[in-house]
């Protein structure tokens, strides 16, 4: 049975899982094209370094795991439940998520370009400068999150929601966005990529909070009316009456 990441619907511990009761304790280190199925990796600290391309995660858990520099290259994860774990300048480029969890970790300095994620949930998690570019984002859900120089550059977003996530200084230039749902998100602040923006949803707030940025990149400018050019005075004008009153006295 797999576990399906849709918002309101992520477990939130290892026990919640569906297959919490098949999970068994893995103490090894991680290899290049490992296999890791059913497994639960607890409190592990990966040497800085660590190749793991190419591997396989399914049905598995990670919690409380420390990666630094790791090579997670082409990676797979399916039905993965990821809590409190903390990536640093890692690489998961081409890697491939499916119906997968992150709840509470910390990614910072994370590559994840080119990579295919559908299904997969972000809870209460910190992304700072995460590389997704040219990543394909499918029913993908971030929430409660903070997301600070991530690059969406060339990704396309499909069915992303932001509820509750604050966006900092993200890059969206030449992404794609289809049915992607910004109306929950707490703070929307672009480094570029407005005009890419095109497909979203967002509300009326927002509009006005994005007006700035918008006409920018569009070349308007914003001013106000020009006041009316002044008249001539009438301080000596004559009207009709008084023209006829002085050419009857002739």
């Amino acid at each position: 049975m797999s576990a399906k990441p849709a918002r309101g619907a992520v477990p939130e511990s290892v026990a919640d899982l569906p297959y919490a009761g098949a999970l068994v304790p893995y103490r090894g280190e991680l290899e290049v094209e490992g296999d890791y199925d059913t497994v639960h990796l607890d409190g592990l600290t990966a040497p800085e370094g660590t190749r793991a391309a190419g591997a396989r995660f399914l049905e598995s858990a990670l919690t409380d795991c420390v990666l630094a520099g790791t090579d997670l290259r082409g990676a797979r994860l399916n039905d993965v439940w990821a809590g409190g774990c903390r990536l640093t300048g890692c690489t998961l480029a081409g890697s491939q998520w499916l119906d997968t969890a992150v709840v509470g970790c910390s990614l910072a300095g994370v590559e994840v370009y080119d990579a295919v994620l559908r299904r997969v949930a972000f809870v209460r998690c910190k992304l700072d400068s995460v590389n997704l570019r040219a990543t394909a984002l499918h029913d993908v859900v971030f929430e409660d999150c903070v997301l600070r120089d991530v690059d969406f550059g060339e990704a396309r977003l499909d069915g992303v929601a932001f509820p509750g996530t604050r966006i900092e200084q993200a890059r969206f230039g030449r992404a794609t966005l289809a049915r992607a749902d910004l109306r929950g998100a707490a703070a929307i602040d672009l480094a570029d990529g407005y005009d890419s923006l095109r497909g979203a949803v967002i509300t009326p707030a927002q509009l006005l909070d994005l007006a700035p940025a918008l006409a920018q990149t569009l070349g308007l400018t914003v001013a106000e009316p020009a006041a009316p050019a002044a008249g001539p005075s009438i301080a000596g004008a004559r009207t009709p009456a008084t023209r006829t009153r002085r050419s009857t006295k002739r």
